[in-house]
């Protein structure tokens, strides 16, 4: 009989466990109130169906939890897409929760109606005037306007205010003596929060009385008596006597804090956005180090040059200040770079290294810099600048002499203030970044040919360092061969293999055009080569003899001036091409054939004006 009747009931019921967020019964008014009558209850979850309310619906709970029974019409629900207020009585029955709610539009139709009835009963046959009715609603709802923590305010149909409660005082401070009468659209609602003109007939107040609906507004602002905006949600209801419209309730809410609190919140995820983003693209980074093949991980070589070179850099490395590394290619200038970021500060992040001479010049700025979504064409999203990835750590800029010119005082800016802004963007950041730059080019011939900014050139070039050639120090060759045939057997597994004196004779005697990174190609090479347990190096000897005699036939030829030196090395680069057919990158690139860094060749072939894909 019990089970008949709860499921029978004329109300919408649901018993349900709030900590365990279950519902443990509900009758048939609840399913189709819900539109549940399909669905297995357990597979139903509380917070499921007051999906956009479950704030405050929780709030509600806790309520009922401590004072065993509570009312509230502040929770929604979706019918059909639309958002419906329930009117919603609880009662605590042995810690769990009985739910009886209606569709808050039927309850207050049922309030009037019922209070119009009594009203008749009494002796009244209608009320001579719209005033009376509000008049009586103030009356005998005296007690609950005054108690309530949120703003209540009727009006007519004209807008004019005809009743405010003590909350409503409060959060405009206007007293009720200044409002009644006035129009509260014009006193308090007449401009949206951005100033812009808020017209009477886009106002759901209005919109109230006039098509019978309750209107809801979760987020706008009403203006208080000093001018001030306060954001706040409101409920606007119609009020009719015998079934004609006659003006509107208001119930509003101050939602100040709950703004500063979501306002808090986005900054809080946006600033988890950003380092998400800079943490992506750090691992990103480090996986691109991890696969580059960089020669080695420590500077190798007992010889003066390289012990006063190591003492520079233990000298500078606990500083801030900006280095610049000088010396040829091949030399190991990143790896001095590295041991700078190694025993500095800010070795707990990446070094970010940046190769000047391999970035289109309509690119530098982005790729330094950054760009937002749609800053020119291709930006197909927002994209963070090296510069910017770099903030808090160091930042390499290798070939630093091949900068364009128009580039170079954005750069200055950012060395001497350490702001920037993306490309797009006008919002001004701040990043805190060490430079380390490396050049194989004379940057004060650059400067004297104003192909470089002195400013920039003193800036970069705080504390120098030079690296040294390998003909410089050519006692640290036997360690570096002996270094190098390790790794490559390693990388190759082949097994250890030897120079013999006379070999190693040959590799100290060499000039060494290409530098480590040529001595490195050639040991690589010899190894693949090897038919016993020792390396020749043979041809050194014989490249030596053919030097010597260059160096002969030149001395007895006339000498050649700046262009004719110009068009032999652009003819020297282009028969390069043309044996590796176009090709720059890899063992039989022209790069290799040359003995330069491929970022070298593709400065000069730039410089120049030489296309590789004409001899592709």
């Amino acid at each position: 009989m019990k089970e008949h009747l709860f499921l029978n009931a004329p109300t919408a019921l649901l018993f349900i466990d709030p900590f365990n967020n279950e519902i443990l019964q509900l009758n048939n008014k609840a399913r189709d109130l819900f539109n549940l009558k399909q669905s297995v209850l357990s597979d139903i979850k509380v917070t499921g169906i007051f999906k956009g309310s479950v704030e405050r619906l929780l709030s509600f709970t806790q309520q009922v939890l401590e004072q065993k029974e509570a009312w509230s019409n502040d929770i929604f629900i979706y019918i059909e897409g639309e958002k419906t207020y329930l009117d919603i009585t609880a009662n605590l029955v042995d810690d769990k929760i009985l739910l009886s709610c209606q569709n808050g539009k039927v309850t207050f139709a049922r309030h009037h109606l019922a209070t119009a009835q009594a009203e008749y009963q009494a002796g009244l046959t209608h009320w001579n005037a719209n005033e009376t009715v509000f008049e009586e609603i103030e009356r005998q709802n005296k007690l609950l306007l005054g108690a309530v923590g949120d703003g209540i305010y009727g009006v007519d149909v004209h807008g004019n205010a005809t009743f405010v409660n003590e909350a409503a005082e409060k959060i405009l401070g206007w007293k009720k003596s200044e409002l009644i009468g006035k129009n509260m659209h014009e006193v308090c609602h007449h401009s949206y929060e951005t100033g812009e003109h808020y017209h009477r007939h886009t106002c759901p107040i209005y919109a109230a009385f006039q098509d019978g609906e309750i209107h809801s507004v979760d987020d706008e602002v009403f203006w208080n008596n000093k001018g001030q905006a306060i954001p706040i949600e409101y409920k606007s209801t119609p009020l009719t006597d015998n079934g004609v419209l006659i003006g509107a309730v208001v119930i509003f809410r101050d939602i100040s804090q709950r703004k500063s609190i979501q306002n808090e919140l986005l900054n809080a995820l946006q600033e988890v956005d950003t380092l998400k983003e800079r943490l992506e693209q750090d691992n990103a980074y480090l996986l691109e180090e991890l696969n580059a093949d960089f020669n080695h991980h420590q500077i190798i070589g007992q010889s003066n040059k390289v012990q006063h070179m190591v003492n520079q850099i233990e000298l500078v490395g606990a500083t801030n200040a900006n280095v610049l590394i000088t010396g040829e290619s091949g030399t190991g200038k990143e790896l001095i770079a590295r041991a700078i970021h190694e025993v500095s500060e800010r070795k707990a992040r990446p070094l970010i290294r940046v190769n000047c001479a391999a970035i289109p010049v309509d690119l530098f700025e982005s790729e330094f810099f950054g760009h937002v979504k749609g800053a020119f064409s291709g930006a197909i999203s927002d994209r963070i600048g090296r510069f910017e990835l770099a903030d808090g750590a160091t930042i390499f800029l290798d070939e630093v002499g091949e900068i364009p010119i128009q580039l170079q005082g954005k750069l200055l800016r950012v060395l001497q203030e350490q702001q920037f802004e993306r490309v797009g963007e006008s919002k001004t950041r701040n990043v805190n970044v060490r430079v380390i730059s490396a050049t194989n080019q004379n940057l004060q011939a650059l400067v004297e040919q104003n192909k470089f900014r002195e400013d920039l050139y003193f800036r970069l070039n705080v504390f120098p360092i030079h690296s040294p050639s390998l003909r410089e120090r050519a006692d640290d060759i036997p360690l570096l061969v002996k270094h190098f045939i390790e790794k490559v057997c390693v990388d190759l597994n082949r097994p250890q293999l030897e120079v013999s004196v006379a070999q190693m004779k040959f590799l100290t005697e060499y000039q060494w055009p290409g530098n480590i990174r040529e001595l490195e190609n050639i040991i690589e090479r010899q190894i693949i080569l090897a038919q016993s347990n020792k390396i020749n190096f043979d041809f050194l000897a014989k490249d030596k003899a053919q030097v010597k005699t260059k160096v002969s036939t030149l001395s007895t030829s006339k000498l050649l001036n700046a262009q004719q030196r110009k068009s032999l090395e652009k003819n020297n680069l282009e028969n390069a091409l043309m044996h590796a057919k176009g090709k720059i990158y890899g063992e039989d690139g022209a790069a290799a054939l040359l003995g330069l860094k491929p970022t070298t060749l593709t400065s000069q072939l730039k410089k120049y004006g030489i296309n590789k894909a004409v001899y592709s």
